[in-house]
């Protein structure tokens, strides 16, 4: 009897597993954490933005803002942070378009298109289809280029323009005289090299051509002091630069740049400094400004013949 009750009485040990109270709490350390570190984020973003100067918040603003426009407003590859290239004096808040550019690009493009029918109606000997006039981001060109024949514009080393060059000259005089922005006047010439003594090289033509063309705008119309530079480049900026000799590479362009901002800046309003028209480069630049330029011929006549434009 005694054996079989010790075996009744044999005890038994239940091992209980300790939760020690986690259950389905287990993680939430993680969820208190992942909220902390996104708090100090955003305090230290917004501690940084607190720190950036106006422009820069300016320059982030327009951006998201209105993407598409701020990127053309400060050109190719340039960059809203950097100094220099902005379209206007100092960087613009790109909180809107200015209503004074926009009024300026309006009359802008009505003028282009009066010249485009006016050239159109004229039909000009030779010059048909080699008139490009464009609005860009700079402010309305007018190109006057060469055919392949090559004295639609100036006969060959000529600084005297032709018939038909005057009547273009004529058409755009009257159409530009009323606008008060200032003119860019460029000559250029293909790299058929001048046989003319005395050093006379295409450096000199591309200048007296543009002076030609700066006279001629004067006398149908457009005042002296609008005429902001007059520029030879030579065959230093080719149209066509796998083909130097070709007549296309010859051309008149004149440029009417914009006289107002682009965008709203957080200054005032007010009108670039000189109508934002490019100044004369400097002399190892290849451009010869109007007072280093030879006059171009007196009365018309066009100097002795030669073999480059």
């Amino acid at each position: 009897m005694a054996t079989g009750t010790k075996e009744k009485k044999k005890v038994i040990i239940k091992k209980k597993s300790g939760g020690h109270g986690h259950g389905h709490h287990g993680g939430s350390w993680k969820v208190a954490y992942a909220d902390f570190v996104t708090a100090m984020m955003a305090f230290f973003l917004v501690m940084w933005i607190v720190g950036m100067d106006d422009k820069a918040k300016n320059s982030i603003e327009g951006y998201f803002s209105n993407p598409v426009g701020f990127k053309k407003g400060f050109g190719s590859g340039a960059s809203p942070m950097g100094s220099g290239n902005t379209p206007t004096n100092g960087v613009p808040n790109m909180r809107g378009r200015s209503p004074a550019r926009q009024a300026e690009e309006a009359a802008m493009e009505a003028t282009r298109q009066r010249l485009i029918e006016a050239m159109a109606q004229e039909q000009l000997a030779g010059l048909s289809g080699h008139v490009d006039v464009a609005m860009t981001h700079e402010g309305l060109r007018i190109e006057f280029g060469e055919g392949l024949a090559g004295d639609a514009t100036f006969a060959s080393g000529s600084a005297a323009p032709t018939d038909a060059m005057l009547r273009a000259f004529a058409i755009l005089g009257a159409e530009i005289a009323p606008l008060p922005n200032s003119v860019v006047i460029e000559g250029h010439t293909d790299a058929v090299p001048l046989r003319r003594p005395g050093g006379y090289s295409n450096w000199e033509l591309s200048a007296d051509r543009a002076n030609s063309a700066r006279r001629a705008l004067q006398d149908y119309g457009v005042a002296p002091d609008r005429i902001a530079a007059v520029r030879g480049y030579a065959d230093r900026n080719l149209k066509i630069p796998d083909f130097p000799a070709d007549p296309r590479n010859r051309r008149i362009t004149i440029l009417l740049p914009f006289r107002t901002a682009e965008y709203l800046s957080s200054e005032a309003e007010a009108p670039a400094e000189d109508g934002g028209a490019a100044q004369p480069p400097a002399a190892d630049s290849g451009a010869t400004p109007p007072s280093a330029a030879p006059p171009a011929p007196a009365g018309g006549s066009p100097p002795p013949e030669a073999t480059g434009w």
